[in-house]
């Protein structure tokens, strides 16, 4: 039976059946958000070229119109699709959705190995659902903590929760690995790779196809704002502030405004008609690289810029009140600014008019890894699977026999 581009409607009533012998790892990968995409690729591409695992591809739609546009991009082929999304759906509706239909996709598919990676919905539900059938699991980007439980909501609980489910936790800085440790995860399953985004930022940088958003010669500001605890009265008033800073006339501000309704209802009516403001849609990511690397500065509350923009050398302001990833502004190439539009107007006019504090934070450097990221995964997983060490075997036909963190 295929499963591809379409969602699977198997019985969820159907039994698990033991793993059929095979020579090779089938690996589900499963993705939903653009940032999963780009992060889990350089994994993809790597698996695809090893002659021990054959990748499996699940998305779930979670951002499924930014996907389509970029996963051919990134060498990414997709077996089956979800289409879980529905318009202003509740967490709840979307959770039990995705557990449900991963599930049935784990069922038919019957993979050795699932692969999350972050802290989305898609990850958890991912990592739960493989739990459920008794499959390991594999956490990219594991160990990552603001250690307020929701903020970000609901990103901070899904990676505690995913960290209780997963085998092989690799974690993208030696902090994170220490995250994990302290939380009893056993040492052994800790694995510092650095981080798969910087993997993929170099790749699509080297092929040179993107180009940049940005059409003036200005200071070059790239703006992205879209979490779900900014939205609302708080995005439009960073809105107002951000229409201040084009007032200035010398920067030409980029935001590739994110589907989500609520974020353009916030964001559009501040920005949408200033003469200094190019509102675009979201950028496939061979322009959106281009983009960042033409940029003078950043302005955002994503996470994978944090950890994207110090490795091309451009400051990052952080508009949140938390961030995981703090070695970015402990290295001094990020800067946590918080909500407040004053405080924000006041940090980016001070880079866009003090050369030195700007140089400062450029030539920071890059604590998030060197591009390797996926060949220590690809390492340490073809080290298991190829001596059979994987969680005892994760035999699925044995009651009881996948302890996640024993």
């Amino acid at each position: 039976m295929s499963l591809i581009g379409r969602p699977v409607s198997l019985s969820m009533d159907e039994p698990s059946a033991p793993r059929p012998h095979r020579t090779a790892v089938r690996t589900m990968l499963v993705l939903g958000t653009r940032p999963e995409a780009i992060k889990l690729a350089p994994v993809v591409r790597a698996m695809a070229a090893s002659t021990l695992f054959q990748p499996v591809v699940v998305t779930t739609g979670q951002h499924r119109e930014m996907l389509q546009q970029m996963l051919g991009l990134l060498g990414v082929g997709v077996k089956t699709d979800l289409a879980v999304m529905r318009d202003r759906q509740r967490l709840s509706e979307l959770t039990a959705r995705l557990v449900d239909g991963l599930g049935t996709v784990i069922r038919a598919e019957r993979p050795d190995l699932v692969v999350v990676q972050g802290d989305t919905t898609t990850a958890l539900c991912g990592a739960l659902a493989a739990f459920y059938e008794r499959v390991p699991v594999a956490h990219v980007e594991a160990g990552l903590r603001t250690g307020v439980l929701d903020n970000p909501f609901p990103e901070e609980l899904n990676r505690r929760m995913i960290g209780r489910v997963a085998r092989w936790h690799f974690a993208p800085t030696d902090r994170s690995a220490a995250q994990l440790r302290a939380e009893g995860v056993p040492p052994e399953q800790v694995i510092t790779t650095g981080n798969t985004v910087i993997d993929n930022l170099l790749w699509v940088l080297k092929e040179g196809a993107g180009h940049s958003a940005f059409r003036t010669a200005h200071r070059k500001v790239l703006l992205t704002l879209h979490r779900r605890e900014n939205q609302g009265e708080r995005m439009r008033a960073m809105g107002a502030a951000l229409r201040r800073l084009a007032d200035r006339g010398d920067v030409e501000i980029v935001l590739p405004l994110h589907r989500s309704p609520a974020v353009r209802e916030a964001l559009l009516p501040e920005l949408e008609a200033h003469p200094g403001v190019r509102v675009v849609d979201p950028l496939d990511y061979l322009d959106f690289a281009a983009t960042l690397a033409d940029c003078d500065l950043v302005l955002t509350d994503s996470g994978g810029l944090q950890e994207e923009a110090p490795s091309l050398g451009k400051p990052a302001l952080v508009l949140r009140t938390t961030t995981e990833r703090p070695e970015a502004v402990e290295a001094g190439a990020a800067r946590l600014v918080g909500t407040d539009p004053e405080a924000i107007l006041a940090a980016a006019g001070r880079l866009l008019d003090d050369p030195e504090e700007y140089a400062r934070m450029a030539g920071a450097g890059n604590p998030f890894g060197d591009g390797r990221a996926a060949d220590r995964i690809m390492a340490r997983l073809t080290e298991d699977f190829g001596q059979e060490k994987a969680v005892n075997t994760a035999r699925r036909d044995v009651a009881g026999s996948y302890d996640p963190v024993a």
